[in-house]
């Protein structure tokens, strides 16, 4: 067992992360061998991705306190002054001498005995520096209310009391002010302008919320709300989604709460769920998913089509299609049928499919708030590689699909090149397919946009950013 300092578990999996894991992964495998309360497993969870989604702001800051920049100190150094600075900057309720404290403390169990005088004096300075720039906007206004002290106040949205120095071009401002990489900004200004970006920049540095998919054939939407609420959860329901309910924040583990065992729900965001939704599944039909895996969008489609026809579920990964396997038989779903293989090579299909569904591997810029690390991960390079997969993808897929057949295809990025891009070079290479917009009457209808494919913004519709098209085929 491990030790049960949540900082120092911290900074375990922040090691990891900074060696290539991800940070899913590495935090998952060091809280299931530790024994700790949900106070401070959250805790850690809150360190782990909060520094990791903030590293860019937080070396922005130690380039500013410090006589080196961030990058010029030793890694492990790096991270133990990342996580004291997060607890300055972000966390209201951890007071500012026990975040100095315990990363002093951190610093001298980690090798740094002999500078814990330089983390404690560049934490300190971050503080005067934020109570100074308090007290001067204190002397300027009358409505000193808005004015926290001692405590820093978190950057989002910018506060005059602020420290942070930041450069005047837009797109590093935004970038360092929210912490993400310059490409990416750039690429959501050109498509949603200055205050639009700001605002999708904060939605998706906030913790992600939880969604769940009522099963309708173990439960019903009604059932479920009463089971949660019979145990002090409030859920909520969300706006023409028949399935979905909302958790509140610290519901606690999910295989704990009612129902999970049994089968009646899954998680599952909403803007998912909309998916299997547009494709609009028929009991009896033949349907396959081409990147199914770990299977949330295959078992939503055995749901509508009441568990009656066949669902080809096909994953490049058989480990992943064993979770697949795994969420299908805890929901108790008899119709879906596995394959193992890239499905850009899968004749076996070729005319069989009455719809298709293509959830295609994307580089994940919608779902940001719940991947910490991918902001990191991804690049401009990575971007074009994804858009030529999807090509291949799309373009094979069609083939599966029969006369009249529908396919959608989705990805949860909000990047031009992955999305609009990919299905206006496939309607121009295939004059027999169309775009199909859903009625006005169908829960995806309130997303579509002039041109006939949906889009979901995150800070619009409060849900995980999404693009589909339904194509239709002559």
């Amino acid at each position: 067992m491990m030790s049960h300092n949540a900082r120092q578990l911290a900074l375990v999996v922040l090691r990891s992360v900074q060696r290539g894991a991800f940070a899913d992964v590495a935090l998952d495998r060091v809280l299931q061998q530790t024994e700790m309360s949900q106070v401070d497993r959250r805790l850690t969870t809150e360190l782990v991705y909060g520094s990791i989604r903030r590293q860019r702001t937080l070396n922005a800051l130690i380039d500013q306190l410090a006589t080196k920049g961030a990058t010029k100190h030793p890694p492990d150094l790096r991270l133990i002054l990342h996580l004291g600075l997060y607890q300055l900057r972000y966390l209201n309720h951890i007071p500012a001498s026990a975040a100095v404290d315990t990363t002093v403390e951190l610093a001298k169990q980690n090798g740094f005995k002999g500078l814990t005088g330089f983390v404690n004096g560049l934490l300190r300075q971050y503080i005067r520096l934020a109570e100074r720039q308090a007290r001067k906007i204190t002397n300027e206004t009358s409505e000193t209310k808005e004015v926290h002290l001692p405590h820093p106040l978190t950057p989002s949205p910018p506060h005059p009391a602020d420290p942070l120095q930041l450069p005047p071009d837009p797109i590093a401002r935004l970038a360092i002010q929210h912490s993400y990489p310059d490409w990416i900004v750039k690429v959501w200004l050109e498509q949603f302008g200055f205050e639009e970006t700001e605002r999708l920049c904060e939605w998706l540095n906030r913790s992600p919320h939880i969604d769940l998919r009522v099963n309708p054939l173990q439960s019903s939407i009604d059932h479920v709300e009463t089971a949660m609420q019979t145990v002090g959860i409030r859920v909520r329901r969300i706006s023409s989604l028949p399935q979905a309910l909302r958790l509140p924040q610290g519901a606690g583990l999910i295989q704990t709460l009612p129902g999970f065992l049994e089968g009646w729900w899954t998680v599952q965001d909403s803007s998912a769920q909309l998916v299997s939704h547009l494709l609009n599944p028929q009991p009896g039909e033949v349907v396959v998913d081409a990147c199914a895996a770990p299977g949330g969008k295959t078992t939503h489609l055995a749901e509508l089509m009441t568990d009656r026809g066949i669902i080809w579920g096909c994953d490049r990964h058989a480990s992943r299609l064993k979770k697949l396997q795994e969420n299908a038989d805890r929901l108790q779903l008899q119709s879906i049928q596995l394959c193992t293989g890239d499905s850009r090579y899968f004749s076996q299909f070729t005319n069989k499919a009455d719809r298709v569904l293509l959830d295609a591997p994307c580089s994940g810029l919608g779902t940001l708030h719940r991947h910490a690390d991918a902001r990191w991960r991804q690049s401009p390079d990575s971007v074009k590689e994804l858009a030529q997969l999807q090509t291949e993808l799309l373009h094979h897929a069609a083939t599966w699909v029969k006369s009249g057949g529908t396919l959608v295809y989705a990805t949860c990025t909000l990047h031009p090149l992955e999305n609009e891009a990919i299905v206006e070079n496939f309607l121009t290479h295939h004059p027999t397919w169309y775009l199909n917009p859903p009625a006005s009457d169908h829960p995806a209808a309130a997303f579509t946009t002039q041109q006939g494919w949906l889009k979901i913004l995150p800070h619009q519709q409060d849900m995980d950013g999404f693009f589909m098209a339904r194509l239709q085929k002559n």
